[in-house]
Order: C-alpha cells, then sequence, then structure tokens
C-alpha cells in the first residue's frame, strides 16, 4: 500500500476513525505508553513516513500563511483551492525533494503562481508546515482525550456489578486505575481490551475434521477461510475451513466485544468515573 493512498484513505475516512478511534490501529497502542511513544507507534503501524519537523513548521507557518493560506487554507485543508491534505505532490514528497522544485514552478496553467523568489530553505520549512498538518489529521496516535471524567461513579458501580462481575471475580478491579496514565487509557482498557499476550488467557479453538478426528489449541491466525493453532505439544496447524471442518473458538474478550455493540455513552463514562475511584 502506498502512503498516498493510506493518507488519502485516512483524510477521507476521518470521521469513522475518529468514531473507532484508537483501535483502526488493530488493537491500539499499549495503554501504559506515553503520548509520544503512541504517535510514533501509529505512525510506524500507518506507514505514514518520517515525522514531520516541527521546528521547521514552526518557521515556514509564517511564508505559508503569507503566500497560500488565502488559497489553500489556514491550515491546509482548502479554501478557494483545494486542501492539502490529500494532495499526490504532498504525500509523495517527505522532506522537500518533491515539493522544493513545484513550489518553484508552481502550476500557471491552474492559477497557482510560482514563489521562485522564496529561498529553498523558506520552502523546505513550508513543505514541513504542510507535512505536519497531514500528520494532524492521519496519525490518530497523537489525539489527546481530556475532560472525559464526566460520568456518575455510582451508576458506574451497578453497572459494572450488573455486567460485569459474573466473569471477573471479587476484587480483580482492585486498584485499575493505577494501570492506566490517564483517564481516557482506562477508558480504552476496560471498553476494548488488548488481547492478552499468554496461553493461559489466550484465544483457543477446538477444531472438529472432517474425518471426525479432533486439534485443539492457542489460535496465532484466524479468517473466515482458515485457522492456524498451536497444540499442546507447540505444533502449528494451519487448516482450511472448508465444508465439513467445524471450529469452535473460546475467546476470553468475547464478552467485551457483545457490551460494546450495546453499550450506551452514559453508561462508559458511568463506568470509567466507577473504576477511576478504584487507586
Amino acid at each position: 500500500m502506498t502512503r498516498r493512498f493510506l493518507y488519502a484513505s485516512l483524510a477521507g475516512c476521518l470521521t469513522m476513525a475518529a468514531a473507532i478511534a484508537i483501535s483502526q490501529e488493530g488493537p491500539g497502542p499499549a495503554a501504559g505508553r506515553t503520548p509520544q511513544q503512541r504517535a510514533e507507534a501509529t505512525r510506524t503501524f500507518l506507514g505514514l513516513g518520517p515525522e514531520p519537523d516541527k521546528a521547521a513548521a514552526a518557521l515556514g507557518d509564517p511564508v505559508f500563511q503569507k503566500n497560500c493560506a488565502f488559497c489553500h487554507g489556514a491550515n491546509a485543508r482548502g479554501a478557494t483551492a483545494p486542501s492539502l491534505i490529500t494532495s499526490d505532490v504532498v504525500l509523495d514528497d517527505e522532506h522537500g525533494e518533491k515539493m522544493v522544485p513545484f513550489l518553484k514552478l508552481g502550476r500557471p496553467d491552474k492559477g497557482m503562481p510560482a514563489f521562485g523568489t522564496i529561498p529553498d530553505d523558506q520552502l523546505k520549512d513550508v513543505v514541513e508546515y504542510v507535512h505536519l498538518q497531514v500528520e494532524v489529521v492521519a496519525n490518530r496516535g497523537t489525539y489527546q482525550i481530556k475532560n472525559i471524567l464526566v460520568g456518575d461513579a455510582g451508576k458506574g458501580k451497578e453497572y459494572v456489578d450488573a455486567h460485569c462481575t459474573s466473569c471477573h471475580a471479587a476484587g480483580s478491579f482492585d486498584h485499575i486505575a493505577t494501570k492506566f496514565r490517564s483517564p481516557d487509557q482506562l477508558q480504552h482498557g476496560w471498553v476494548w481490551p488488548v488481547q492478552p499476550n499468554n496461553d493461559k488467557d489466550a484465544i483457543t479453538a477446538n477444531v472438529k475434521m472432517a474425518d471426525g478426528s479432533t486439534i485443539s489449541g492457542r489460535v496465532t491466525q484466524v479468517s473466515d477461510f482458515r485457522i492456524t493453532l498451536v497444540d499442546g505439544a507447540g505444533e502449528s496447524h494451519t487448516i482450511d475451513r472448508v465444508p465439513g471442518v467445524d471450529v469452535h473458538l473460546n475467546d476470553p474478550l468475547a464478552a467485551h466485544e457483545q457490551i460494546v455493540m450495546t453499550l450506551k455513552n452514559d453508561d462508559m463514562h458511568n463506568v470509567t468515573a466507577y473504576l477511576e475511584t478504584l487507586k
């Protein structure tokens, strides 16, 4: 997948990505990571290319505002001229190697003047400013959720008692808030927890083959077409899910997936407020 296609897809699906939030990156960044680590992990996962030079972008900001913002908008998201966030020229560039020559020539036939009188170093700063605007839109790992503790802790406890204690033993939530850096990470952690990376809590499967034999073990890959699991002896098996093959999955987090389908905003905020008190 090219960066051009990836960036354009991210920008075009911005609203959906906001709703899915971190989960559009698979299981999402680990709850213990710093904001910088989350941003770097997201950039690597999505193939967003080099991190924009923020110092250069700060120098390029006033140059952009003076020469480009009238047409392309203050944040490069479009005005009388198109948005630069999904521009092929921008997305194919990394640190000005393509953008600077383009800016020096312009597109006079389409109404874009040449900027040949602006020094190359200033044009590179402008390019970094534009790349930073793309980063702001595309890299969901840079987002910080604020003012999240708006729920009723008492109602949150009622929800936990009604929906969670059938799976979680008494005391399993003790000090849970201390395991996360911030309330938004706590909320993400309980609404959509990361699959445990151990054999005890991993997804397992019992597979009945067409000849009647069975294979059981820890699932390492699964799709609608095949499943790969590791049995108790450590041997890996890849099985095509063809007619006659019956796969029964055992997912410790299945209940969380079911809760997500019916979870209301108020319940989510209430539970988070309650869990935040358990320090």
